[in-house]
């Protein structure tokens, strides 16, 4: 199942979707019909140039979204918020649950708008992700920054494509969930909604303003699918540090390029991105996955526990044993 579509200042996702798959939207809101799935897609345009549409389904079968670049560029930026959570009784077995972690983890991608993507979400697994579009000129008023340097002079005044790609953080999670409970029977719903956007602008950008003043540079396609298939390659095997030589190799770039970008894309070094990826891993592999820490320090190429213990607490502030515990 396939969807396309190109987004402009006056484009509504839900209207296109559902006049593509002849299904009826009610109050902002269209429900999959049981052929296609279950769950929702929710539409609302927050006040002029901010839109946010929610996506919550589990699809009967792959469903390839497909966002087209726009003949003309607009000054659109889109910003989606991936908080696809580990079920806790995903599945009994522990390679397959791990797998699952990298291929949906969450996560926050800001990117222009007329720059073109390609999504496939898996049949039968459960999707849960925000979308805000949202006009420049309404985005830097909101921020009320002069002088802006790094991401967000790019995101605000480049000239270029932009592409960034944040970690989903509690209070974000937080936030994307209470937008999603709240009524739209409440009288003060689009309040609501209002707030709730603006609070989840704040805390991303506050995010973006840690990266610093480095001067960016503009992406387009190809560069975001070599990052896509280089952060992959990172995440295929943890027990091993990446080789920037292969991964350069792999990916058609120069090392130079390839760090730049990567950087600049993910906010970290190659090697910091992988050892952050590590004791992600590391924790899951704690709580959900049951190992034990000697089990979970072995399986990410720790020879040596004492270290492998020492770079848990620095990471999660508890020692391996201590999170287990009290996760």
């Amino acid at each position: 199942m396939t969807f396309e579509f190109t987004v402009h200042p006056g484009f509504n996702f839900i209207k296109s979707f559902g006049e593509h798959f002849n299904i009826p939207v009610k109050d902002d809101t269209l429900i999959l019909p049981v052929s296609m799935g279950k769950g929702f897609i929710r539409f609302k345009e927050i006040e002029p140039g901010v839109k946010f549409a929610l996506h919550h389904y589990t699809m009967s079968e792959d469903f390839h979204l497909i966002r087209k670049s726009p003949q003309e560029n607009h000054d659109i930026v889109s910003i989606v918020f991936n908080s696809n959570e580990i079920p806790r009784d995903v599945t009994p077995d522990r390679q397959t649950a791990i797998q699952f972690l990298k291929n949906n983890g969450s996560s926050i991608q800001i990117a222009s708008s007329a720059l073109s993507t390609e999504t496939i979400f898996p049949g039968g697994v459960e999707i849960y992700f925000g979308v805000i579009g949202i006009r420049r000129e309404v985005l830097m008023t909101a921020l009320g920054l002069d002088n802006v340097r790094g991401p967000l002079e790019m995101i605000l005044h480049g000239d270029g494509l932009f592409f960034y790609h944040e970690k989903m953080v509690p209070d974000i999670l937080r936030t994307l969930k209470q937008l999603s409970e709240v009524s739209d029977e409440d009288a003060l719903s689009a309040l609501y909604h209002k707030i709730k956007i603006h609070e989840l602008i704040y805390l991303l950008f506050h995010k973006l303003l840690d990266r610093g003043n480095d001067k960016q540079r503009p992406v387009n396609k190809a560069d975001i699918d070599k990052l896509a298939a280089i952060r992959t390659a990172i995440l295929a095997d943890l027990s091993q540090p990446p080789e920037l030589s292969a991964l350069a190799k792999m990916s058609g770039m120069s090392e130079t390029k390839m760090k730049q970008l990567f950087k600049q894309t993910f906010g970290d070094t190659i090697y910091n991105y992988y050892q952050n990826e590590r004791m992600q891993e590391a924790g899951f592999l704690l709580t959900q996955a049951g190992y034990s820490v000697s089990e979970a320090g072995y399986q990410l190429g720790f020879s040596n526990l004492s270290h492998f213990s020492r770079l848990f607490e620095k990471h999660f502030g508890a020692t391996p044993k201590k999170y287990a515990a009290a996760g």
